[in-house]
């Protein structure tokens, strides 16, 4: 997650402070192949680095037009997609809610609860993962936390 994050001497210093788990997902493994389905759970542990609470990466498909599908099982916090053209959107995560993230857009998931947001998702299963493209350029906004709520904001890092 190095570098992903608005303030990297925050990063550093929590790096520094304790090695902290910021998320993990588990995924049944099917093999990737046209017309199979890949699905598994994501957790985004409660947190912030500076004032930006803790997400995932986040990522491309691959096979760009793919779309995603997350359900959440718990806790709170946004989806945030971008498309390469750039137009964003964020939704909110609530226990019960389903998030569609349309093909062509990048999408993180990002915990701005006291609780892990535990989601649910499902993709098709050959469409492969762009993590590249967001390590070299980030997302054109980040949600952070002002005045004790999380806001959207522009990211200063964006390229």
């Amino acid at each position: 997650m190095k570098g992903m994050y608005n303030d990297d001497q925050a990063f550093d210093l929590m790096l520094k402070d304790r090695d902290s788990l910021v998320y993990e997902f588990h995924e049944l493994g099917v093999p990737e192949k046209p017309g199979n389905l890949a699905f598994g759970t994501s957790i985004v542990y409660p947190g912030k680095v500076g004032n930006e609470y803790y997400m995932t990466k986040g990522h491309f498909h691959t096979i760009l037009d793919t779309s995603e599908v997350y359900y959440c099982i718990g806790g709170k916090g946004y989806m945030l997609m971008e498309s390469p053209e750039g137009d964003c959107d964020i939704q909110e995560f609530t226990p019960g809610k389903a998030v569609y993230v349309p093909g062509r857009y990048a999408h993180r998931s990002i915990n701005t609860g006291n609780e892990p947001l535990i989601t649910f998702y499902v993709f098709r299963a050959d469409a492969g993962h762009d993590y590249g493209t967001i390590e070299s350029n980030g997302f054109r906004k980040i949600v952070a936390e002002q005045d004790e709520k999380p806001v959207v904001v522009n990211n200063p890092k964006w390229q």
